[in-house]
């Protein structure tokens, strides 16, 4: 099985960036809507934000908008994150997958696709 890999987690302090990345190599990757999720010790996975077939739309959860911005290069079959003002409040692991559909929100068993995870640690 193809798993995307997500990379570039790491500790930042608040208010500061980082920028996940996420390689699908062996998908047709323009032919999956790509998401990111966040996963907090004692808390339920969590959509974070997600990118149509070919970038052309975006949706991002509440708690994200407009400090997180999701893009895709289907020419480097990969997914960015691109995390702004960060909080303590998004520290995860931060998952990447890759589905077939699209509706907003839609929920993690609507991605055929997993990635191992990479944390994030922002701290106060």
């Amino acid at each position: 099985q193809v798993q995307p890999v997500e990379s570039g987690g790491g500790l930042v302090q608040a208010g500061g960036s980082l920028r996940l990345s996420c390689a699908a190599s062996g998908l047709t990757f323009s032919s999956y809507v790509m998401g990111w999720f966040r996963q907090a010790p004692g808390k339920e996975r969590e959509f974070v934000a997600a990118i149509s077939w070919t970038g052309g739309s975006t949706y991002y959860a509440d708690s994200v908008k407009g400090r997180f911005t999701i893009s895709r290069d289907n020419a480097k079959n990969t997914v960015y994150l691109q995390m702004n003002s960060l909080k303590p409040e998004d520290t995860a692991v931060y998952y990447c997958a890759a589905g077939s559909t699209w509706y907003a929100g839609q929920p993690p068993r609507m991605y055929d696709y997993w990635g191992q995870g990479t944390q994030v640690t922002v701290s106060s």
